[in-house]
């Protein structure tokens, strides 16, 4: 696959090159082009011009306020909305009309519509080798009427009610006269159609109207009739007289009844008041009578010669007691005479029960036959409303039967359609347009010679120029020993496959690895993808501090250990990240090419993060070649998909340091961690290569299940300064791997850079 990419990488299309081609051969194709455009022009010469003419008509309402019945209703108005246009469109081009103006201008006599009229020795002939239809076998009048329907193109002009009729012949006299007998018969047909109409409704209104006359006559004469058995008498307001006088008995009864309730309280009230020795003066009735008023008057002059006499004279003076005589007296005479009152009062209460009671009887009777009458009236209302009914259709018929009628006799027969714009006979045939079509060619012809001679160009090879940049150096095989890992027998036929040499692997296993290789990195790519969208926060764990008084215990602890047993540590922990950190510069980064590599060969799933400045860790992956990477990221440059490449030598997939602005990618440092997270889902396994780092640089990358290794190529203070910081700084448990028997990491044993 390496050496695919660069083949096709090692030439490139020289543009000046090949437009050059153009100035070389542009006689050629100046000369082809003026010989399609001469042909374009010959042809156009020979062939029939063609003239358009066009009549329009307008679709509206041409009825007139002045005729038009009950002028002020919409429903005696055309339905003119847009599908009423478009079925006059249909109406104008119909068979009917057609068929008219055939007849009338005689078209089936003229070769230009009937192929039969002056038909020439070679139509004879195809004819009767059966390369042609017959056109014989067809009725002429279909004949003329499929080629007018060719011809004609009838149209509603978007937005109006105007309808275009366009017409093209070979004679501009005939181009003319047909869209205007096209105009003329189809209103001519509108017109016919609305004689026939109101034909049709004379037809039907007349003996309508006659029933109608029977019927109001005989619904009349029942309302007459019930009127004079039901003996409905009618009284104000056109109410029923017996409905008056049971509204005004009601209200004498009322009144009466009013007058028995006071007279009864009242004769009560003097009752008591002189049952009790109370005073009768605040009753009206009482001093209303003429005697009681003589009595009070003598009783008051009584009552003032006392009061003279008892300045002068004693109590027992026979004068005073004379007076008081008298004064007592008048009061038994008052009291009887308030009893006589009292009398009339009960005698005027007896008279108005009796009154009321006599009421009260003639009221139900009125009330009774106030009901049968107003049954009566209800039946009789039917009978009117029916004879109503009936009256007013009967004159509705005749209105329009008179109207109908008239219209008939005047032959003012209005129609929806008008002639707006008749055609004129035109002056210039609208085909062939011959400079448009001769400068149409001419620049098609000029644009097809000028790609072919660009193609004929490109695929000779003349415009083809070396790729510029450095070539890439051949591929050096390094052997590497083999170290015995138990592993299960699928994986070791795997291992035992990859220590074959290239000679024996065959080209077709080698390219499906690639196939394989680039479908995993799409799929791959496309899970990250969906993780990373689902992940707005990841949290980071943060390294747990060291005991500072093992620190130094610790350091001297460590051991190194080989490529080997890093790769078994990782998968017997289940790690899902391993942290490689390089004191020694970008020469250290070959231990976590090679772990990730024998653990991708293990098959698992695995990818390595080259998160150097120099890339040392991702170049001899791929080759050295510079792709998009990690800082392309960051900078929002590129996805998932762009940034995943396949290692070359192996199934681990790389994301290499990137070619983006490295300071703007550390502006989304905080990005970290959500990537990691995604990766980590996806992968197995993720080994990321952070050259010589601190611990708070790693820091954002730790997560769960998290291994930290230091890359050592041979023991050196560098390495142990690093390992005592990351000590302190919460990583206790770092373990040192050195690649020293492995070398300089390139094509594996069993690979091949072909």
């Amino acid at each position: 696959m390496s050496s695919v990419q660069s083949s096709a990488a090692d030439v490139d299309v020289d543009l000046r090159q090949l437009f050059a081609s153009l100035g070389r051969n542009w006689l050629r194709i100046l000369v082809g082009s003026l010989l399609v455009a001469g042909l374009a022009f010959a042809i156009t010469s020979f062939v029939t011009p063609l003239y358009k003419a066009e009549t329009r008509l307008e679709i509206a309402d041409r009825e007139s306020p002045f005729t038009r019945p009950n002028a002020g209703a919409d429903a005696n108005r055309e339905n003119l909305d847009d599908g009423a246009v478009a079925s006059q469109v249909v109406l104008i081009s119909s068979t009917d009309v057609l068929s008219q103006v055939a007849k009338k201008l005689d078209l089936a006599k003229r070769a230009e519509f009937d192929e039969t009229v002056d038909m020439s020795a070679v139509s004879h002939f195809l004819i009767l080798v059966g390369l042609k239809s017959d056109p014989s076998e067809i009725p002429p009048e279909e004949r003329v009427l499929k080629r007018m329907r060719e011809k004609l193109n009838v149209y509603r002009v978007e937005g109006t009610r105007i309808i275009g009729i366009e017409f093209s012949s070979r004679d501009p006299k005939l181009a003319v006269a047909v869209p205007g007998e096209i105009a003329d018969a189809y209103v001519a047909m509108l017109r016919g159609s609305k004689r026939e109409s109101g034909a049709e409704a004379t037809g039907y209104l007349e003996p309508e109207i006659n029933r109608l006359s029977q019927q109001v006559k005989e619904a009349e004469a029942k309302v007459a009739t019930y009127r004079a058995q039901s003996d409905l008498l009618t009284g104000q307001n056109n109410t029923a007289l017996v409905s008056q006088r049971v509204s005004e008995m009601q209200s004498e009864y009322s009144r009466v009844q009013a007058n028995r309730a006071s007279a009864e309280a009242t004769s009560q009230a003097v009752r008591k008041a002189l049952q009790g020795g109370g005073s009768l003066d605040s009753f009206p009735e009482v001093q209303a009578s003429p005697a009681i008023q003589r009595l009070r008057d003598r009783e008051g002059q009584i009552k003032s010669d006392i009061a003279d006499l008892s300045t002068t004279l004693l109590e027992n003076h026979p004068r005073i007691r004379s007076l008081r005589s008298q004064l007592a007296d008048i009061d038994r005479q008052l009291r009887g005479e308030a009893q006589n009152v009292l009398a009339g009062l009960v005698t005027q209460a007896q008279t108005a029960r009796e009154r009321e009671s006599q009421l009260l009887t003639d009221l139900n009777q009125l009330k009774a036959e106030a009901a049968r009458a107003e049954e009566a009236r209800v039946e009789l209302s039917s009978l009117e409303l029916d004879a109503a009914t009936k009256r007013q259709a009967l004159q509705d018929n005749l209105a329009r039967f008179q109207e109908a009628n008239s219209r008939q006799d005047r032959n003012y027969l209005p129609v929806v359609a008008s002639i707006v714009s008749r055609a004129t006979i035109p002056t210039e045939p609208y085909f062939p347009k011959v400079i448009p079509i001769v400068t149409a060619a001419f620049v098609a012809s000029l644009l097809v010679m000028s790609i072919f001679t660009l193609l004929s160009e490109l695929f000779s090879g003349r415009a083809m120029r070396p790729a510029p940049g450095p070539r890439p150096e051949p591929v050096r095989q390094v052997p590497m020993p083999v170290v015995p890992v138990p592993m299960p027998a699928v994986e070791a036929d795997a291992s035992e496959e990859n220590r074959r040499p290239a000679a024996e692997i065959p080209a077709a296993t080698t390219r499906q690895q690639d196939d394989e290789r680039a479908e995993a990195v799409r799929k791959a790519a496309a899970l990250i993808e969906n993780v990373s969208a689902g992940h707005a926060h990841v949290p980071v764990e943060e390294p747990l501090p060291a005991d500072e008084p093992a620190l130094e215990q610790s350091v001297l602890g460590l051991g190194e250990i080989d490529i080997e047993k890093a790769a078994e540590r990782l998968i017997t922990s289940g790690a899902a990240r391993a942290i490689f950190i390089s004191p020694e510069g970008d020469e250290a980064a070959a231990s976590s090419i090679l772990v990730a590599r024998e653990v991708a060969d293990a098959g698992l799933r695995v990818l390595l993060l080259d998160l150097t400045a120099s890339g040392a860790a991702s170049r001899p992956m791929l080759d050295g070649t510079s792709q998009a990477g990690i800082t392309n990221l960051l900078a929002s440059e590129a996805q998932f998909s762009d940034v995943i490449h396949a290692d070359h030598y192996s199934d681990c997939h790389v994301i290499p340091a990137g070619t983006a602005d490295p300071v703007r990618a550390m502006r989304a440092a905080d990005r970290l961690p959500i990537i990691m997270q995604s990766l980590t889902t996806a992968y197995d396994l993720v080994v990321v290569e952070c050259g010589p780092a601190d611990a708070d640089g790693i820091r954002r990358l730790v997560g769960e299940a998290t291994e930290v290794f230091v890359s050592a190529l041979e023991p050196s203070d560098a390495v142990a300064d690093a390992a005592v910081k990351l000590i302190e700084g919460g990583y206790p448990d770092l373990v040192l791997v050195t690649p020293a028997s492995h070398g300089r990491p390139g094509a594996p044993l069993g690979r091949s850079a072909a």
